[in-house]
């Protein structure tokens, strides 16, 4: 059945790490030709759309900038969350049904602070969409698929406390590949345990693997978890070709997977083959959204020889497979046992940016609650110096009375307590607060 589908292309010609950087320009450069190569704009039911340009208060709704948005966001990267959020806008008033933002730069790896650079990545554009859908249209319970080789580590930690989000990401095994996590027992904080599902796959992995997992563990979850709004982020690295990935993955597998998943809004993440791969994946996902013929999806070089996949990815698929959804199904027992019964939770991390060579240290403490999905305090410091340390207080949707007490007294303690910044993220009012040394 044909879709109306949506289109929204951002190169971001004046934007790279450095001219050779494999996230670069030329990504959708290519993408771009072969999508007028092949006349796909010429079909009634596939509308190209301009990128608008987010706001800071859209960033301030998920992330702790620091020392400011100014410091460390580009024009480039406002250009292309804006795009999310208009493919959001045309999905959301019905204008299309599904939409793919082929936007630059990505942003999977982006955490809740933000020091700089990690990952290629600097603001989450899916975590900043999805709060612009909630906040604008009143949209509850959103799944995410993320698709990219790599864990989609930001994603998880803005995700980490939210019941209502479901993030699954289907990536290559983190022991083997950044960012080093993504594993099965990764799965939430003490409000929300469950709602993060990582599927980490062996290098390797064919075909036939990645449609395994798609059809037997991700489409089942949807299915129990019944979202109102599908979002897939679309990373393409887990191709054969990919020049810093070791998957084996095919264009025409993520046309299947896109025409099985059916999202509502898809998200170009990472994916590096420029030539090899990207304008055939980007063509398979194009016309499997408009519901349009993509059979003949083929790369040039493609081998079916090469999509024989060994014995031990497929039954390492199957013990997955069993392990995910018998955690899924006993994820309250989990729960009890992950987090003992006391009113305050604190993990501690150590986080680098690898992109601009960045060293926090983090201490993030949540109230345990069965009211709302509870308030969250961060302290942080960077190695950048004193502007770096910060204190972030987060007020959830739907906050309860006692973690909005707890909170607001939290952030009137920062003035005391040293921090260069203190922040009060209050998703409920929409509002973003931040006192200054």
């Amino acid at each position: 059945m044909k879709k109306k589908t949506g289109l929204v292309f951002f190169p971001a010609y004046d934007y790279a790490i450095t001219p050779t950087h494999p996230e670069r320009e030329e990504r959708l450069l290519y993408t771009q030709d072969q999508v007028v190569e092949e006349g796909l704009l010429d079909f009634d039911n596939v509308k190209e759309y301009k990128p608008d340009l987010a706001t800071p208060a859209d960033i301030n709704r998920v992330h702790f900038c620091v020392p400011g948005i100014d410091e460390i966001v580009h024009t480039s990267h406002l250009i292309s969350v804006g795009g999310t959020l208009t493919a959001a806008d045309k999905v959301m008033t019905g204008e299309v049904d599904n939409a793919f933002a082929l936007v630059r730069p990505c942003g999977h790896h982006s955490f809740r602070v933000v020091h700089g650079s990690r990952g290629f990545c600097t603001l989450n554009m899916e975590a900043i969409m999805i709060e612009y859908i909630r906040q604008k249209y009143g949209v509850k319970k959103i799944a995410v698929v993320d698709t990219d080789c790599h864990h989609g580590d930001g994603s998880q930690d803005i995700f980490w406390h939210d019941p209502d989000t479901l993030f699954i990401s289907m990536h290559q095994d983190g022991r083997t590949l950044y960012p080093g996590s993504g594993f099965p027992d990764e799965a939430g904080g003490p409000n929300a345990y469950g709602s993060i599902v990582n599927l980490p796959m062996p290098p390797e992995t064919c075909e036939e693997g990645f449609l395994y997992v798609l059809d037997n563990i991700v489409m089942p979850l949807l299915d129990d978890f019944k979202p109102d709004l599908i979002v897939n982020s679309a990373g393409q690295d887990n191709h054969y070709s990919d020049p810093i990935t070791n998957m084996k993955f095919t264009a025409h597998g993520y046309a299947v997977l896109n025409d099985r998943l059916q999202p509502h809004l898809a998200v170009l993440e990472g994916g590096y083959s420029i030539e090899s791969a990207l304008p055939y994946i980007n063509t398979g996902i194009i016309l499997a959204m408009a519901g349009l013929d993509y059979s003949h999806i083929k790369e040039p070089d493609y081998s079916a020889r090469d999509q024989i996949q060994s014995q031990h990815i497929t039954s390492y698929l199957k013990q997955l497979k069993d392990y995910t959804l018998e955690a899924w199904k006993s994820k309250e027992a989990l729960r009890r046992r992950a987090y003992p019964d006391r009113p305050f939770h604190t993990r501690n991390r150590s986080i680098f940016y690898d992109t601009d060579y960045i060293r926090e240290t983090q201490t993030e403490t949540v109230r345990t609650c069965k009211e709302c999905s509870g308030a969250v305090v961060i302290e942080s410091k960077a190695d950048t110096g004193r502007r770096s340390r910060i204190k972030a207080v987060h007020l959830p949707r739907h906050c309860c009375s006692a973690c909005r007490k707890w909170a607001t007294e939290e952030f009137e303690k920062g003035r005391e307590e040293g921090f260069f910044q203190t922040f009060l993220q209050d998703r409920e009012n929409d509002t973003y607060t931040v006192e200054e040394q």
